[in-house]
């Protein structure tokens, strides 16, 4: 049998220190490789995580109207109810207001070229204005795109068509996460129970109690949300009723409805209002309400949001700013909508681990000490 030649002692380890500091080396490599490896996989399946993300949210939202009606009625049919409602809420407002948008959107535009006539007269009236129109031919280029408004109807049904695809793909993205959440609550605390009993002890108690904590502080949340937009809600309904503007109530819904999405939400409301008042007592309804709503929209980011979720959430001010911006700019919509409970869950899980440890150090030293160990199962 051949006798292969022994390796040179250079590259042997000189020592176990030596040996040791390999396998650490390859050991964090490992690791390395591994996250790496786990935020490429994120990457890739982001969009279903968000969706799961978004309806345990969703669930843990609506197990409150769930559970309540669960006590007079049994749960299937409780569950039945409240996502009937929530279903028909969206669908109630746009049969509302989404036809008479239509109709009077087009009525709007078939009387472009009265407005534009009507703009010239005034401008010819007054001398200022007058010359400021001899030098840049402003109403002629208004008259001529007047005129040609009604020939683009046709062109506005193509942008029409694109954004009800991209509509198609949100209620696509809705309906998932509807039955995600669905699942979710018809399941209740049963497989959240079975992730707790493979703990054991105390460790069980910390994550039922962190998991409880949690549960409450999202119902919270979302509390303190609906009185946000409630509160948006109504006194965009004043303000309308004062203006005029038709279909006040419905609209008024809207407005809270887009309340509910930080950052976003109530400036899309406002530019769809804004439209609707360019039909009624144009250009005052319409200057009027651009300045309440951004007035409003500020004073409700820095004003009434971060003082409601303070008490919903416990976090302070400064907090609950920070985190939806945050949550905003690197996630966007889902991140602004899941800033606030993302943010109580840290804190939360941060309060309970402290405690965890606290508690465990007391058990050792009464142990160390010769005391009989509490149980902390009860």
């Amino acid at each position: 049998m051949t006798d292969f030649p022994a390796a040179p002692s250079s590259l042997l380890p000189s020592s176990p220190e030596e040996a040791l500091s390999t396998r650490t080396v390859l050991r964090v490599l490992a690791i390395v490789l591994v996250t790496i490896g786990t935020i490429v996989l994120v990457r890739l399946l982001w969009q279903p995580i968000a969706w799961v993300v978004v309806a345990t949210f969703l669930a843990i939202a609506l197990s409150g109207p769930v559970n309540l009606l669960a006590r007079r009625m049994r749960r299937g049919i409780a569950i039945t109810i409240v996502y009937v409602g929530l279903l028909l809420v969206p669908v109630a407002l746009g049969a509302l207001i989404v036809p008479a948008m239509i109709n009077q959107g087009v009525d709007f535009v078939n009387r472009l070229p009265k407005y534009s006539q009507d703009v010239q007269r005034y401008v010819q009236k007054n001398d200022r204005l007058r010359k400021i129109n001899n030098d840049f031919g402003i109403t002629e280029s208004l008259q001529k795109e007047a005129n040609n408004a009604p020939s683009r109807i046709g062109e506005a049904a193509g942008t029409l068509r694109d954004l009800g695809s991209a509509l198609l793909s949100s209620l696509f993205a809705g309906f998932t996460i509807a039955v995600l959440s669905l699942f979710m609550v018809a399941s209740g605390r049963s497989w959240v129970d079975r992730f707790l009993d493979l703990r054991g002890g105390r460790e069980r108690d910390t994550l039922k109690r962190a998991l409880d904590r949690i549960g409450i502080a999202v119902g919270n949340y979302v509390g303190g949300a609906i009185v946000q937009a409630t509160i948006a809600g109504l006194s965009s309904f004043v303000v309308l009723s004062i203006l005029g503007v038709p279909f006040a109530a419905p609209l008024a819904i809207l407005v809270a409805l887009f309340d509910l999405l930080p950052l976003v939400g109530a400036t899309i409301a406002a530019v769809f209002v804004g439209l609707v008042t360019l039909f009624n007592d144009f250009p005052t309804a319409t200057i009027i309400w651009g300045i309440f709503s951004i007035g409003y929209q500020q004073f409700e980011n820095y004003v009434i949001q971060p003082q409601i979720q303070k008490r919903a959430v416990e976090l302070q001010p400064f907090v609950v700013l920070l985190s939806v911006l945050f949550g905003g700019t690197l996630f966007g919509i889902v991140g602004a909508i899941l800033a606030i409970p993302t943010a109580a869950t840290i804190q939360i899980s941060a309060q309970e681990w402290l405690i965890y440890h606290r508690e465990t150090r007391a058990h050792e030293a009464r142990l160390r000490a010769g005391a009989a160990p509490v149980d902390s199962t009860g």
